[in-house]
């Protein structure tokens, strides 16, 4: 990790650093074009499938809480994998556990994400649809990073727990402005 030298000029920029940054702007290039693609798509007010779901909401509604709560198990993994919890080293079943339940969670987002851009566009009408679909966008852009930095020996150490704690953040809003609203709001009929 690069430090500040003791005369205040900036320290020089790593090769791990400009890996990082070229990560970033990867997923600033993902999170983007959802976005464009959410805005100029005409949305078809309908979905696909519903996977057995009574409805397109209650699809996404079920899908995105089952997400979030994978995502409770990645972070408590995460930090078990730090350090932050237990004194012993983490069992390799934690690890195990931490992929699988970052798979799934993907997977299970997938459908929502895809029949929010697909069904609904990108939401502008009020400040909870837009910092939704902010929100959702951005997730696969720092998604993208993150499974990049993954498989980089080169990127600084600290940048996984930062984007993984990022993923989490990011999930918890969209979640927040999604299914916890609907469950908020008597989960009017869609």
């Amino acid at each position: 990790m690069a430090t500040l030298p003791s005369d205040g000029r900036a320290a020089p920029v790593t090769g791990g650093t400009r890996v990082l940054v070229a990560f970033i702007l990867a997923g600033v290039a993902v999170s983007v074009a959802l976005g464009v693609y959410g805005r100029v798509h005409e949305p078809t007010g309908g979905g696909l499938f519903t996977l057995g779901f009574p409805s397109l909401m209650w699809m996404k509604v079920s899908l995105a809480t089952a997400a979030m709560v994978l995502a409770i198990v990645q972070l408590l993994t995460a930090l078990r994998m730090y350090g932050r919890l237990g004194r012993t080293p983490a069992p390799r079943a934690t690890a195990v556990t931490h992929r699988v339940s970052g798979v799934l969670a993907v997977v299970l987002s997938a459908p929502v994400a895809f029949h929010c851009l697909w069904s609904l566009g990108f939401g502008a009408y009020d400040t909870r649809s837009l910092v939704h679909s902010l929100f959702g966008c951005v997730f696969y852009g720092v998604f993208v990073t993150k499974m990049l930095t993954l498989r980089s020996r080169r990127v600084p150490a600290w940048a996984l727990p930062i984007l993984g704690g990022t993923l989490f953040t990011v999930l918890v809003v969209v979640w927040l402005t999604s299914a916890m609203w609907f469950f908020a709001n008597g989960f009017p009929d869609y």
